[in-house]
Order: structure tokens, then C-alpha cells, then sequence
């Protein structure tokens, strides 16, 4: 059982803005104007870090706009709490809905809990958790936008925009929604890769529902164009290149397992999924170099000379846990969550013992996902401190958020320096054209 376990050295993030991207952040407002339902994709993996400060701006200048905005609540007659406007017969419908994609690799127990804590702090969001590979979950978010669609039957039709990172699974999702909106065999209207940055313009409408009549547009994903300064923005970077939301090739992959094991290690210090990949006897470590060591030794992947080839057992192992061992680690039993057995508690008294630390009760590190991460008493972690848990990351990423734009964390000094000279060159041309005019009149 790990009792330490040290946060990693990671890599300055790299800039992945494309200009197809930079396009369409340009083209999202007018967009709006012409959308009724907001579909933001986000990777389950990653709820909050793949959240795009970019489009939420100018989500919420559409919603307040059409008069939508969360302080626009009205309290429901029953019980009185608030609750987000419901469009009527006649309204204008203006709907935003967050699909959680890729659930079936993240543990169930942390699902209804995080809906929970979203729900009281953006009660104008509307969260849906589905896999694109799960036909009940689309079955569930087409009768969803089917139910929205007709809150107001005199509308002629509803559009439908999809927006989110790049990878998160925009195009699939499309082409599992037209099966179910649409009678009969339907053919593979968009195309996907594995890679990112693969859709790089607005596509057509798409049909998603004949009745009622339901159109979507398919958008090119879009990264931040600054990942951020320090610790953090090192951490996002990191994070999205796992997922495969950024460009692999940016980072050094031995970077990206020295992260992920950091937090294997966080979601089940005891019997981390990596054992699995491991010979026997191995134990939870911390160590990148003696880990990929023995995978490569236990995957027999050598050099010439008979060295271990780390280089390719680091990126087997991302890809492993890419495709297997995310869904392993997903079926990690509740427990692992909600603190240690007696055993475990025993371990954890004799080293605080040892180390001469405080004589409370033992703490243990537990952790959903990649981005929610919590230390509590395992005697009285129970499914609302789990709750209240998840609430105080999503508040500390909000405010985090709210300083990095204050401060201008978005931009970096490159793109501030080039800012600066297309704003110097923008003067000298309008100088030189008042000249010439003032000669010309002359």
C-alpha cells in the first residue's frame, strides 16, 4: 500500500491551436444566433479539464441573450426551489446540454454524486452521461432532445449544435443519434479518427429526428489556445495528450506514464490497474523508471544488445490503458472509493505512528477520474462526503478559472508579443492612410 505518493515532474504544455480552429471560434457567435440546442461534449475521463473557457464565454452571451441567462430562475410552485425556466408552448427554446461521454471508463459509484453537485451549482445545465457504444444511452439522449424539441410544437424545426474539444467524440456521437432518429438503416453521415484535430470544418445539417424535425451541425474541435502557466497548466496538458485530445507527438510519452501512474496510483494506492501488466510478485510503486523496467522485461521488449526498450514499453502501456486498462479501473469496486478495510486502517495507524505524525484519525487519498481528487477519514466516507468532495473541486476549478482570465492566463507571451505587433502594424497603417488622404485632399 502506497502512503506517499509525490506529484510528478511534467513538461511545459506545448500550443495546439490550428487555424481551422481559430475559424470557427470566429464563426460560434453567429452560430448561436441560429441554434436552439447547445450540445457540449466533454470526455467523462476529464469533466472539468476539458471544459473550453473559450466557447463558455460566448454560451452565455447566447443564453442571456434569449433571456436564458442562470439568474433568470424562477422557483417552482411545488417546492419552491429554483429551477431553470422551462420554454412554452410558442417560447424560444434555448437549451444547453453537457454529454459526458466515454462513461463505461469511469466508476459508476462517482456518477450520481457528480450529477449532484453539478446540478446545485449549474442548475442551467443539463448533464447526461452516455457512451457513444451504449445504444441505451443514446436511446436516452435522442428522447431527450426529442422531449425538448417539443416544448414547442409550432416551431417548424430544432437545430442542434455540438461543440467540444477536439476527441471527445463529436462525430460518433452524431452517427449514433441518426440511428435512432431516423427509420430504417442509416449510413455513416461523418467521418471519425482516433486522432485529433480529424474534423476541420463546420459540417453540413445533419437529420437526427424526422418527427420531430431535428437538425445538428458537426464543429471541428477546439483547444485552448493557451494550456496556462505553472503547475497547472503543465497538469491540463498532460491530462487532454492522455485522452488523446491533443496532438501525442508534443509530448515525450515517458512523460505521459510518469502522470498516469501518478494517478493509477491516487485512484487505488492498495492494487493499482497496472499490476495487472506487471509479473506477480511487483508492487504498487512510484518509480517510473523501475515500472517500465519490468513491464518491458515482462513484455520481452529488448534492444539490440539485450537493454530493455522502455520507449516502447511506455508506449504500450498508454495505448493498454487507452483500450483495456481504463475499463478495468472502472470496475474498481465502491469500496476503493469510500475509504480501507480494517487491515488497511491498521497500515495507515502504524505508519503515522512511525513517521510520528498527528494522532488523529488515519486519512486516506481517493479520487474519481483524472480531475477530482480528495483526502478524508475512510471510517466516515460515505456517498455525500463524496458528494461535498467533488463539490469543493468543482468550486476550487471555478475560481481557479475566474483568476487565470483576470489575470490573463489565457494568452501566452507569444501570443501577447504577436498581439502587440499586429496592433503596432494596425496604427502605422492607419497613420500612413490618414497622410495620403490628407495629402490628397491638400
Amino acid at each position: 500500500m502506497l502512503f506517499s505518493i509525490p506529484f510528478p515532474a511534467l513538461p511545459t504544455p506545448p500550443s495546439w491551436f490550428p487555424g481551422h480552429m481559430n475559424r470557427f471560434s470566429k464563426q460560434l457567435p453567429a452560430l448561436l444566433s441560429r441554434t436552439d440546442v447547445v450540445l457540449e461534449l466533454r470526455d467523462a475521463r476529464l469533466p472539468l479539464t476539458s471544459i473550453n473557457q473559450n466557447l463558455e464565454g460566448a454560451i452565455r452571451k447566447w443564453r442571456a441573450e434569449r433571456g436564458r441567462d442562470s439568474t433568470l430562475l424562477a422557483p417552482t410552485p411545488a417546492s419552491g426551489t429554483v429551477s431553470p425556466t422551462v420554454p412554452g408552448y410558442g417560447g424560444m427554446i434555448c437549451e444547453r446540454i453537457v454529454v459526458l461521454n466515454k462513461r463505461d471508463l469511469i466508476p459508476d459509484w462517482g456518477i450520481e454524486p457528480f450529477r449532484k453537485a453539478m446540478a446545485s451549482r449549474f442548475p442551467d445545465q443539463i448533464v447526461h452521461f452516455a457512451s457513444c457504444n451504449k445504444p441505451r444511452d443514446m436511446k436516452t439522449l435522442s428522447e431527450l432532445l426529442v422531449n425538448i424539441a417539443k416544448t414547442n410544437p409550432h416551431a417548424i424545426e430544432m437545430n442542434v449544435l455540438v461543440v467540444g474539444m477536439p476527441n471527445v467524440g463529436k462525430s460518433t456521437l452524431l452517427n449514433s443519434l441518426r440511428n435512432f432518429g431516423i427509420a430504417g438503416r442509416t449510413s455513416k453521415a461523418l467521418q471519425t479518427s482516433a486522432q485529433p484535430g480529424h474534423t476541420r470544418t463546420l459540417s453540413t445539417r445533419l437529420k437526427i429526428s424526422e418527427n420531430p424535425l431535428i437538425y445538428s451541425y458537426d464543429s471541428p474541435g477546439v483547444m485552448l489556445p493557451f494550456l496556462g502557466k505553472g503547475e497547472q497548466g503543465a497538469e491540463r496538458g498532460v491530462k487532454l495528450a492522455l485522452i488523446a485530445g491533443i496532438k501525442e507527438s508534443l509530448y515525450d510519452v515517458e512523460a505521459l506514464v510518469s502522470y498516469l501512474l501518478y494517478r493509477l496510483n491516487i485512484l487505488d494506492p492498495v492494487s493499482p490497474v497496472y499490476l495487472k501488466v506487471l509479473p506477480p510478485t511487483s508492487q504498487p510503486t512510484t518509480d517510473v523508471d523501475g515500472f517500465l523496467d519490468q513491464l518491458a522485461s515482462r513484455l520481452a521488449m529488448r534492444l539490440r544488445g539485450g537493454d530493455v526498450d522502455t520507449s516502447r514499453a511506455a508506449r504500450w502501456f498508454v495505448d493498454w490503458w487507452r483500450k483495456e486498462g481504463g475499463l478495468i479501473s472502472a470496475s474498481a469496486p465502491k469500496s476503493i472509493a469510500f475509504g480501507a478495510d480494517k487491515s488497511q486502517e491498521r497500515q495507515l495507524h502504524q505508519h503515522q505512528h512511525q513517521q510520528q505524525q498527528h494522532a488523529g484519525p488515519p486519512t486516506l487519498r481517493r479520487g474519481w477520474g483524472f480531475d477530482f481528487e480528495w483526502t478524508a477519514d475512510p471510517a466516515s466516507v460515505d456517498s455525500s462526503t463524496v458528494e461535498q468532495k467533488m463539490g469543493e473541486c468543482i468550486d476550487a476549478c471555478v475560481r481557479t478559472a475566474e483568476e487565470h482570465e483576470r489575470a490573463g492566463g489565457g494568452v501566452s507571451q507569444t501570443q501577447e508579443k504577436k498581439r502587440a505587433r499586429e496592433e503596432k502594424l494596425a496604427k502605422r497603417a492607419a497613420k500612413n492612410k490618414a497622410k495620403f488622404i490628407g495629402r490628397k485632399g491638400a
